[in-house]
């Protein structure tokens, strides 16, 4: 199979359906591929019980919503559903069971290969999504082999893990849910914790979601932060999405009989370490989130809706046990299996051009990759605050688009006029990129 387009979009997710409905709306020719099925990472790598974090109100896509209760959480089977309908209601040219292979610059253009044949393009987006690889620290591989272990990735629902105790490494949402969920089947479950960003699910009578849209915070710009390596860092928030729209922190968590450690350092064997910063962790993100919740008392006492809202309030602060524990036994106290919620990266190992830093991070403006023509959607923070949303990918593609657009009319415009110089033995334009 060969063939020439455009535009490839790699991924059919809602980030690269997205792109593909704004191509299309804009005449421009251009395939989607998917290494699996539409929605595939949504079918195939998350665990079963997941709901969206971001409220029904927020699921949206260019020229479609999400139809259901504004205030519910999508289970997964609606994610997929939603998805998949998005894909047929824009008629997106996707073709699946395509894993590239590579992706080169051939000349003005890319050379992209599949396992079915090879491609050229003008442009190359990929969305193939911020979740390609689990980040698994290197300690993991001490572990007893006696010993499960998972990533978030791999992790399903409770029976498939052993008949003992676990552990589990991250306390931002995955880590949250995932202890919870095990907890409640019976098994002690043990949560190292480090960094992490507190938020109730509810406040003053509105989702935490409808806060950060009205106050700004989800529109903020890469461009407008100061630190935006850190920013593109901050873990996901401490929260769930539940029919009764409930809060899950640590406190949530102590009183349901999970053991709270700090941070995974060190492993020799069967005997882990952890950090003893658990006490500031826990101290840092209260004062974070009374900063935050101050912020909203004081955009609600200049708006006209003060009065249609709760009354201001604070939450108590995390309880932390004076000495948290520094070590652990897995044999001794009997843990079978120990689950990595320690976040993702994404997946560019088929990526053959010069776009990547000294640190091997892919080197982009707002989804701009440093080589012209290409172009990444749906990292966390790329563009905005809610780049990693659903609801994020209409702004971030509709600005991508325009540069996008600016591209191929630009490498249309000089190859006119390069064939028409070379008639005359004239040396070719340079290229630029818009």
């Amino acid at each position: 199979m060969t063939g020439h387009t455009d535009v490839i979009v790699i991924g059919a997710g809602h980030s690269g359906l997205a792109m593909s409905a704004w191509l299309a709306a804009h005449s421009v020719e251009h395939v989607v591929f998917e290494r699996g099925e539409v929605a595939n990472s949504w079918r195939h790598e998350r665990w079963d019980s997941l709901r969206l974090l971001t409220p029904n109100w927020q699921s949206r896509l260019p020229g479609y919503r999400f139809d259901g209760p504004p205030d519910g959480f999508m289970t997964m089977t609606e994610v997929i559903q939603f998805v998949t309908r998005y894909a047929s209601f824009i008629g997106a040219p996707v073709r699946t069971g395509i894993t590239v292979t590579s992706v080169r610059q051939d000349g003005d253009g890319f050379r992209v290969m599949t396992h079915e044949g090879e491609w050229h393009c003008r442009a190359v987006v990929m969305a193939n999504g911020a979740h390609g690889i689990a980040n698994v620290p290197a300690l993991a591989a001490s572990l007893p082999a006696s010993v499960q272990t998972l990533t978030a990735k791999e992790y399903k629902h409770p029976g498939q893990l052993a008949d003992a105790g676990v552990l589990i490494v991250g306390g931002s949402a995955t880590g949250l849910q995932l202890a919870d969920e095990i907890r409640a089947t019976g098994r002690e479950v043990t949560l190292a914790v480090g960094e992490h960003i507190r938020m109730p699910r509810m406040y003053r009578g509105r989702d935490i979601q409808w806060w950060l849209y009205v106050s700004g915070i989800l529109d903020q710009r890469f461009d407008a932060v100061e630190d935006l390596v850190r920013a593109r860092r901050v873990p996901s928030p401490q929260l769930v999405g539940t029919p009764e729209r409930h809060t899950l922190d640590l406190n949530t968590l102590r009183n349901r009989g999970v053991q709270l450690v700090g941070r995974l350092v060190g492993a020799a064997g069967s005997k882990l370490q952890f950090s003893g910063t658990l006490r500031n962790e826990c101290a840092m993100a209260d004062l974070k989130l009374n900063r935050m919740l101050d912020g909203f008392d004081a955009l609600a006492e200049r708006s006209s809706v003060s009065d249609m809202l709760g009354s201001p309030e604070r939450f108590a602060a995390t309880r932390v046990d004076q000495l948290p524990s520094l070590g652990l036994d897995l044999g001794r106290q009997r843990i079978g299996t120990v689950i990595f919620a320690t976040g993702f990266r994404p997946d560019y190992s088929w990526l053959r051009v010069n776009a990547f830093d000294a640190k091997g991070r892919l080197r982009h403006h707002g989804g701009i990759v440093a080589v012209p023509g290409l172009y990444v959607l749906g990292l966390n923070f790329m563009r905005r605050r809610k780049s990693s949303f659903i609801h994020g990918a209409e702004d971030d593609v509709n600005d991508l688009g325009v540069h996008l657009l600016g591209w191929l009319q630009a490498q249309r415009y000089f190859s006119n006029h390069s064939t028409a110089a070379a008639s005359r033995s004239a040396p070719r334009p340079p290229m630029t990129c818009l």
